[in-house]
């Protein structure tokens, strides 16, 4: 297996690799763009061959007729000087050029150029032999010379060469970047998802091989330990129910016995209430467990939530809720007909505990308010009540995720944050959204969202 170490290592050495190609592309590039034009001009043709082949063959009175048209078919002309700089032949002269110099003429152009051609000179036992090549053919400097086309091109070579190691460079760090996400993504992916506790497996091969065997064996022991605490919350659960039933039952039996005192009566009553409290709390704990984990199966169907509404609305009227309390139900017409696909009775759970919790928190009474409604392709469950409300503060602690075996209420109700908690984890097994809002006087508003099913 492969450490991300040796990974790095590996893409480092191919980049270098790479570098290198690039550097030999380069240069052979050079070498094909000016062998051909600098070897033509420093072949046969070239200024020292046709001084030296052309000074072995002069003579006073002029050249071989092979050697002139040697010399017109590379468009050179031949100028031939005395000691006293008077022309003794020539070939091919051009028109602006002189037959007569002077001393001071020579020494100017016997370094560079005459008439803006370039000449090369060579000096014998009976003058001077001059040869001019085509202007713009050779740019001349003190003791060498090169081919003017070259150096005007250079520039230009430079610049499409710089261009194209920075395209070949561009489209080689888009395909590494490509092929290194490509290899990562799944891992990101993988850890993100096993951040949110969801187990993940990924497959054993290529480069990271070794990190992909590290987030499957962190996501199998993940998975047992949820497993694990899943399993003692179901059957802490199920071992709590028996003697809760027993205490219970023999409450009522207290209580509703005439012969027992007033006193007694009354705190049976008490432990009754108390004790089904309990009840709840376990079975509220159990399913958000179950639900957190992905461990309790979901019965899906088409649900109709304004009937789902109404029907919780008639079950709660019906039970009491105290003549302090109101309930009203609003819906909007478009949204009468409207329905989502998931289970009837945790999205009933869910509306209960929302309304139970505007109950619970406020003693002294109010009104709580069913709506629902369409927004864009999604339908929106509102449950609101205008009681006390909440500060930002207290708001914020209830938008976090409460653990569910720690209290921080100031009066120790053990089911402070468990009914949000698990009003979200309803939510989110539905793929829908929960959002509150509240200020303090102004009540407590939480808005569900689930995707509307196309009719």
């Amino acid at each position: 297996m492969k450490t991300f170490g040796s990974y790095l290592s590996k893409y480092l050495l191919s980049f270098g690799t790479f570098a290198l190609f690039l550097l030999v592309i380069n240069i052979l590039a050079f070498v094909v763009t000016f062998f051909g034009m600098v070897s033509g001009q420093y072949g046969p043709a070239s200024p020292a061959k046709m001084l030296e082949s052309t000074a072995a063959v002069l003579s006073p009175s002029g050249i071989p007729e092979k050697t002139a048209r040697n010399l017109q078919r590379e468009n050179i002309w031949a100028l031939y000087l005395d000691e006293g700089g008077n022309c003794l032949w020539s070939v091919s002269l051009p028109e602006e050029v002189p037959v007569r110099y002077s001393i001071q003429d020579v020494a100017v152009f016997s370094k560079g150029y005459l008439k803006d051609y370039p000449v090369f000179v060579r000096s014998t036992e009976d003058g001077l032999l001059i040869l001019g090549y085509p202007k713009d053919s050779f740019m001349k400097i003190t003791g060498n010379y090169f081919p003017l086309q070259a150096v005007r091109l250079l520039p230009l070579f430079a610049v499409c060469v710089l261009a194209a190691d920075m395209l070949i460079l561009f489209l080689a760090y888009c395909f590494s970047k490509r092929k290194i996400s490509k290899s990562t993504e799944p891992i990101m992916a993988s850890i993100k998802e096993l951040s949110a506790g969801k187990p993940v497996e990924l497959p054993v091969q290529g480069e990271l091989s070794e990190i992909a065997d590290s987030v499957n064996r962190a996501s199998l022991i993940l998975s047992r330990q949820n497993e694990a605490r899943a399993n003692w919350i179901s059957g802490v659960s199920h071992d709590i129910r028996t003697p809760l039933s027993m205490i219970v039952g023999y409450a009522q039996r207290i209580a509703d016995d005439s012969t027992t005192g007033g006193n007694v009566r009354q705190e049976a009553e008490i432990i009754r209430r108390q004790s089904l409290k309990i009840k709840d709390l376990v079975q509220d704990l159990n399913l958000v467990s179950r639900l957190e984990y992905e461990m309790q199966p979901l019965h899906k169907e088409p649900v109709r939530l304004s009937r789902l509404l109404r029907g919780y609305t008639a079950e709660l009227l019906n039970a009491g809720i105290g003549g302090e309390y109101s309930v009203e139900v609003a819906i909007s017409p478009d949204a009468e007909n409207d329905m989502v696909e998931g289970d009837a009775r945790l999205l009933s759970r869910a509306v209960g505990n929302l309304v139970q919790n505007s109950i619970n928190h406020n003693p002294k009474g109010c009104t709580v308010r069913l709506c629902l409604g369409r927004l864009g392709q999604g339908i929106i469950l509102t449950v609101a009540d205008d009681g006390a409300g909440l500060s930002a503060e207290k708001l914020r602690e209830l938008e976090q995720r409460p653990h569910y075996m720690e209290s921080t209420d100031e009066r120790l109700d053990l089911r402070h944050g468990l009914g949000l908690l698990l009003v979200k984890q309803i939510v989110k097994a539905h793929g829908g959204e929960l959002e509150m809002e509240s200020s303090p006087g102004q009540g407590l508003t939480a808005r569900l969202r689930f995707q509307r099913l196309e009719q």
